[in-house]
């Protein structure tokens, strides 16, 4: 029983670190784009130049918070382990034949 409870704990403290740093990695995207925004306004503000690294960024924030929060299937930590579980059972069987 014990086992099993570890295995959980390690399992659920996994998925908070990545939370965690899904917000750590918000948080720093937050930060460096408001800084070039203001950077961007006080030397060229008729060309808003930020909005490149805004959106290269932002869509690597974006897929790092669909992975975190299981919003697509094959991103989920579920669908690994399913995974994980299959190709098990497909190498146990054919060790057996």
């Amino acid at each position: 029983m014990e086992n099993t409870d570890t295995e959980v704990y390690k399992s659920v403290s996994k998925r908070v670190k990545h939370i965690k740093g899904f917000y750590f990695h918000l948080f720093c995207y937050a930060v460096v784009i408001i800084t070039l925004l203001i950077i961007n306004l006080a030397t060229s503000p008729y060309y808003l130049w930020f909005l490149w690294p805004a959106l290269g960024w932002g869509i690597g924030v974006a897929l790092h918070g669909i992975g975190v929060f299981n919003v697509l299937p094959f991103f989920g930590h579920d669908w690994e382990q399913r995974k994980i579980q299959e190709l098990v059972e497909k190498e146990n069987g054919k060790q057996w034949r």
